[in-house]
């Protein structure tokens, strides 16, 4: 389920992009403003809206550590704006001035890439706020850009409907019609695609355009093969034209925008439909999901923003699926393994295991051996308390291939409840869980990151009953095996 929990209306034009860093939101439009709000209540910060560009504000985007806001203009104009004052940082002119219609940081933070109205790209040097590189497409205006993950290619849209492949050194790598009427948005997954021919790394990148049509991309950048984009499969539930596209951050659902007003929520795995959302007035402009928590926000040539909370036990860890409300153990991240580590109270050790790599079937896998010679995790004490948690996640897996009742589980540490204890969120956790939570000065809901309104943990006894009785049911099914 998806539920609309806020509406921002405090632009004056139309809402022409939204983007979210992992505490703010910011929303920018044809009023020549930029709004920053907190996620905590969707209050505006305190020195919003920023003010500088003299003509509409087309894009706005965060740079990946969330301490920079771009936001590009009619004006010709790309402003880095400092997020924690809202301090103007550079104000960056594109050559010839033309409109600027689209602007992108690259993964590292260390470029930034303005497109324009008359084809010209720049990659700007962020650290010097120089211009490193620059080029332009043969027809049509910038309106569309996207890093890759891994950050070696970029991909820019044009009106003519062109799709382009750039390496970080402005080369043109490849170039195809996407779209018939011109490409409107475009953006890249996450998460890296298997298969293909022996060698190849595959990137998935979604297209949308005037011709009312979604489309899924995959990128290959294998040596071999040179830079490959081929076609996978076209999303449909629109009408009319899409204006915007975005992945969520796992890469297992795709949001888009369209002058039909609606919002669709599409499952990548099925291809299905998941949600439709037809509370905007006016065309849909623009679309972004959160990272880390559920909540998307969607901008409106209706001047609003809607913000849409996810039902956690359908987004948990951001999967989109009806059916999977959590991720087995075994295909966790590396930052799930991150968070589960910081709910045993093993922060400490988190900067190891991302040093190695270490996701949910290496985690499953480690020994005593392996978390002394290959972790070189020193401490006796910190090793055991390690392995026994691993133990216990081993033993929850084998739970779960039992069919453990998902409400019976812990949000937080995904195992299977002992003391079940309701919140003032209305969700219920492991008592010593959400205490460990609320020790660390956390004041927000696991579930929605929302303030919780007390600390109070009453226990939920009728749930308690209802573990017990499963329990046993499992216990006398198992004897009879």
């Amino acid at each position: 389920m998806v539920k609309l929990i806020h509406t921002l209306a405090d632009h004056s034009d139309d809402v022409n992009y939204c983007a979210f860093s992992s505490s703010c939101l910011a929303t920018c439009s044809l009023d020549k403003t930029i709004r920053l709000y907190s996620l905590n209540n969707f209050t505006e910060l305190p020195y919003s809206p920023l003010k500088g560009h003299t003509y509409a504000v087309h894009c706005c985007c965060f740079s990946p550590s969330g301490h920079i806001l771009a936001s590009c203009s009619t004006d010709g104009t790309t402003m880095l704006w400092n997020t924690h004052n809202g301090q103007t940082l550079a104000v960056l002119k594109q050559p010839r001035g033309s409109p600027v219609r689209v602007c992108r940081f690259s993964p590292d933070s260390a470029y930034l890439v303005s497109g324009a109205a008359d084809g010209s790209i720049v990659l700007w040097n962020v650290q010097s706020l120089k211009l490193y590189r620059s080029g332009s497409v043969k027809d049509g205006s910038l309106v569309a850009c996207a890093f890759s993950p891994n950050g070696n290619l970029f991909v820019t849209g044009s009106s003519c409907g062109d799709l382009t492949i750039w390496d970080d050194k402005m080369r043109c790598l490849y170039n195809e019609k996407g779209h018939d009427l011109g490409v409107t948005c475009c953006d890249f997954s996450s998460q890296a695609v298997s298969g293909g021919e022996q060698g190849s790394r595959y990137f998935r990148m979604a297209s949308c355009g005037q011709d009312n049509q979604i489309k899924l991309w995959l990128i290959s950048l294998a040596d071999l093969l040179g830079c490959v984009l081929k076609y996978e499969c076209t999303l449909n539930g629109h009408s009319a034209p899409v204006l915007a596209c975005a992945f969520s951050y796992d890469g297992q659902m795709l949001v888009s925008g369209s002058v039909d007003k609606s919002i669709i929520i599409h499952d990548i795995k099925t291809g299905s439909i998941l949600h439709t959302l037809t509370q905007h007035t006016r065309y849909v402009t623009t679309c972004a999901f959160a990272p880390d928590i559920p909540l998307l926000a969607t901008g409106s040539m209706d001047k609003t923003v809607n913000i849409w909370q996810f039902d956690p036990k359908q987004h948990c860890a951001g999967s989109g699926l009806e059916d999977e409300p959590k991720r087995s153990i075994e295909n966790w991240s590396e930052e799930e393994v991150s968070v589960w580590l910081c709910a045993q109270g093993l922060k400490d050790l988190v900067g190891i295991f991302k040093m190695n790599n270490i996701d949910g079937k290496e985690l499953l896998s480690l020994t005593k051996h392996s978390l002394t010679n290959d972790l070189k995790i020193e401490s006796l004490g910190l090793r055991s308390k390690v392995f026994r948690k691993i133990e216990e996640l081993r033993s929850n897996v084998d739970s779960v291939s039992l069919g453990i009742p998902d409400e019976f589980l812990c949000p937080i540490t995904r195992e299977l409840m002992k003391e079940p204890v309701i919140a003032a969120d209305g969700y219920s956790y492991e008592k010593e869980a959400m205490e460990n939570w609320i020790s660390k000065k956390r004041r927000s809901s696991p579930m929605t990151n929302l303030p919780l309104q007390s600390l109070i943990l009453t226990p939920n006894r009728t749930l308690k009953m209802a573990i017990n009785r499963w329990l046993e049911t499992q216990q006398k099914y198992n004897e009879t095996t």
